[in-house]
């Protein structure tokens, strides 16, 4: 059982709970978006509106990132949106934004192919000095090739995995983390069957992952092997799912409907903010 918290959205994508809200970037409108418990949505950054993805993130000293396109952005305190980094050295569009307990940040991106489609994708980093105020480097460096279309990334809470949602593979992949931020054994976290196309993902408390999935239209909750916990299934398509609220253990849900993606910059505004409970609360990085 779902409820309707923020209709009218147009593309909801990256959500992370921050503040005591739900933060997440709206695809088609530039905005970034916060929304209290009560469905009440203040702006808290602006980026192009063709813009189309972006992402969100934080530091650990609270400065906020948006890689958009093959830019990755920091917020100055005056609000705007300021260059960090180029990205377009390792690939053309850069899908999620992970930032890491250590302050790492992890990006996935691919370029696009004579067609228009997406070659195999990579996965980029940008290490963190280990100083107060986090600063990056201001060059990625790719960690790992061959991602079938990254989505969704999330950092385990002790540091030592990154998982990352391929939507074209069916699958949720596993690397170990490094001293120094780079992946090393890859291996297949969960298997989950022809057919079902992971996009937004999120961690919680006993280990499951919940990854959205546009096409069936659900949020399913999976363990580590591909055994399904639980899904939620909706009226349109799943984009992206995060933990989060007072306990942790509300599962926010952005949703609309998939027209294709010459459609993303219509007027048409499908998106909805869901929410429902969880069985367990969140747990690392977003």
């Amino acid at each position: 059982m779902t409820e309707l918290l923020v209709d009218g959205l147009g593309f909801g994508e990256s959500p992370r709970w921050h503040g005591g809200r739900l933060w997440f970037a709206n695809w088609g409108t530039g905005e970034v978006l916060a929304v209290d418990s009560d469905g009440k949505s203040e702006l808290m950054a602006s980026v192009p509106a063709e813009t189309i993805p972006f992402s969100i993130d934080w530091l650990p000293d609270g400065r906020l990132l948006v890689v958009a396109g093959s830019k990755l952005l920091r917020q100055e305190p005056d609000g705007s949106l300021v260059p960090h980094a180029d990205l377009s050295g390792i690939a053309t569009v850069f899908n999620e934004l992970v930032v890491d307990g250590r302050g790492n940040v992890y990006v996935n991106g691919a370029d696009l192919d004579e067609t228009g489609g997406f070659r195999p994708g990579v996965i980029a980093l940008l290490t963190a000095d280990g100083q107060p105020g986090h600063q990056l480097s201001a060059e990625a460096q790719q960690v790992a090739g061959e991602i079938a279309f990254g989505n969704g990334m999330a950092v385990t809470a002790d540091g030592s995995t990154l998982i990352v949602a391929e939507s074209f593979g069916c699958r949720l992949t596993a690397f170990d983390i490094a001293e120094d931020g780079s992946l090393a054994n890859r291996r297949v976290w969960a298997d989950l069957g022809e057919g079902q196309h992971p996009d937004g993902i999120c961690l919680d408390a006993e280990g499951a992952v919940w990854y959205a999935d546009v096409p069936n239209k659900q949020c399913v909750r999976v363990a580590e092997g591909g055994e399904v916990l639980q899904t939620v299934d909706l009226d349109r398509g799943a984009f992206a799912c995060m933990l989060g609220g007072p306990d942790g253990t509300t599962l926010f849900i952005l949703a609309a409907e998939w027209r294709g993606f010459e459609n993303m910059l219509s007027d048409e505004r499908t998106g909805h903010l869901l929410t429902t409970a969880a069985p367990a609360p969140h747990s690392g990085h977003p």
